[in-house]
């Protein structure tokens, strides 16, 4: 049996962590780039040699790993040093996502969610997937929702999504659109659900 290997992608706020969760409890496979980004620059990840070497090991700090606030400032006021960072992580979250992803078929499971919030703008990963769902919103929904559960201002989450690819481009990237706004969470798992019978044909 040969996995179905679904991307998963939305902008910051859209809820796609939650389509990703419940796509979990449906029994697929969920690979997470966040979560492993997160572990290259958390304290002893493997990103941190890399970025002391280029940034400085001021934006790094002994129990946490790299300090995120200041680096978020940085990348977003430097396009070079952006893609510095860049080059850094991604080639060590892309080998960890080919590991995962060869676990997950030597488990034989049935859907193998790629879970990538930079998938339309990495360009290389539409095709190698055979089915992509974007988790959609409304920007203003997106920055209620960072804002309450972060504590940034609206203006710094402005930035995020102008950073990201636009939603426009993102719902050319879709084979399916799950539009989380203005509905609860079980509305939102029956949703799912849906989603989970058509991708599982």
């Amino acid at each position: 049996m040969v996995a179905l290997h679904l991307g998963l992608t939305g902008g910051i706020g859209s809820g796609k962590s939650t389509v990703a969760s419940l796509l979990a409890e449906h029994g697929a496979w969920v690979i997470d780039a966040d979560a492993i980004a997160r572990a290259c620059t958390a304290a002893r990840g493997a990103a941190l040699p890399q970025i002391a070497a280029q940034f400085g090991s001021h934006l790094l700090h002994p129990q946490d790993g790299l300090d995120r606030a200041a680096m978020r400032t940085l990348v977003f006021s430097d396009a070079a040093a952006k893609a510095r960072l860049e080059a850094i992580i991604h080639p060590l979250v892309q080998q960890e996502i080919a590991q995962q992803a060869a676990q997950a078929e030597q488990a034989r499971a049935a859907c193998i969610v790629f879970d990538i919030p930079l998938l339309v703008e990495s360009g290389h990963w539409r095709k190698t997937l055979q089915r992509v769902l974007v988790v959609d919103c409304l920007p203003a929904t997106q920055i209620a929702r960072v804002v309450q559960r972060s504590g940034l201002s609206a203006q710094a989450v402005q930035k995020i999504i102008e950073a990201q690819a636009s939603r426009s481009q993102r719902l050319a990237a879709a084979d399916a659109v799950l539009f989380n706004d203005g509905i609860d969470l079980l509305h939102l798992k029956g949703l799912v659900a849906e989603f989970w019978q058509q991708f599982r044909l």
